[in-house]
């Protein structure tokens, strides 16, 4: 049985960025059932316009999609939110991917299907940090 979410939960928002509809409604569940506020996109557009004009502390951020890669989307986001946390995941073990998302600077680099727990910890530790930058 999970705990109560904590009282920094409450009011963290995660955004999630996948174009696939199954992980997008799982990874989104998973995280409301932790108090976290979560904003869905499945595609990469509608993610950069939102996060022009909103304070975006974390994104766990989709690889691989089909109109904009996750690597193009961080490029973007970079310019518009430079203090944004990001986590990339992928359904694939790419060492390449990976390798490059380490160094461009991102929180972690997860391989789908991940483990609840592992992920949850990933993300209350991406926004420690976040509030402690």
């Amino acid at each position: 049985m999970r705990t109560t979410p904590s009282e920094k939960s409450l009011s963290q928002t995660v955004c999630l960025v996948d174009d696939d509809p199954l992980v997008l409604r799982s990874t989104a569940l998973l995280l409301a059932s932790e108090g976290f506020v979560v904003r869905q996109f499945d595609k990469g557009e509608g993610f950069i316009a939102y996060a022009a004009s909103h304070a975006v502390p974390l994104v766990v951020l989709d690889i691989w999609m089909e109109e904009m890669t996750g690597f193009e989307v961080m490029a973007r986001l970079c310019a518009t939110s430079p203090q944004t946390h990001v986590i990339l995941v992928t359904g694939h073990d790419d060492t390449v991917a990976r390798t490059l998302a380490m160094q461009i600077g991102t929180v972690d680099f997860l391989i789908k299907p991940f483990d609840d727990e592992q992920f949850l910890g990933v993300i209350h530790r991406a926004l420690a940090h976040w509030l402690g930058s």
